[in-house]
């Protein structure tokens, strides 16, 4: 378990997310690894609910068991719509969307087809 008390161990983690969207029904699971594509998270999961109303209950249902069992706290966006809810645990990101929003953001597409991400440049370091 890593020294901070609100983080948990990231397998661990994805996989709490991974059952707790499979208990629900959640549909088209989809688990993109960001590790050098991205420095906001380590793990994109990406699944649909058939209505708004199971979107939400996907995030809320989810949103309770991270807090419940591992102690992440989450961050959550797009409840109020139903349409696409984002929850943010740090290194995992969760999109529940309805398919036809789903469909037109195609985030799948997106990130499965990006590269390493460029080495920064420290502006103090670069000459004049």
């Amino acid at each position: 378990m890593p020294s901070d008390p609100g983080a948990a161990d990231l397998p661990a983690l994805l996989d709490h997310v991974l059952s707790s969207l499979s208990e629900d029904k959640a549909e088209d699971v989809v688990t993109i690894d960001l590790k050098g594509k991205s420095e906001m998270a380590d793990h994109m999961v990406i699944c649909s609910g058939r209505s708004s109303r199971q979107v939400v209950a996907l995030a809320d249902k989810l949103v309770e068991r991270l807090k419940a069992g591992p102690g992440v706290p989450c961050k959550v966006e797009g409840k109020e719509a139903g349409d696409w809810v984002l929850i943010d645990t740090g290194d995992v990101i969760v999109h529940v969307f309805r398919p036809e929003v789903r469909e037109f953001y195609q985030l799948e597409k997106m990130w499965q087809h990006t590269g390493p991400i460029p080495p920064r440049v420290d502006r103090t370091d670069a000459p004049a």
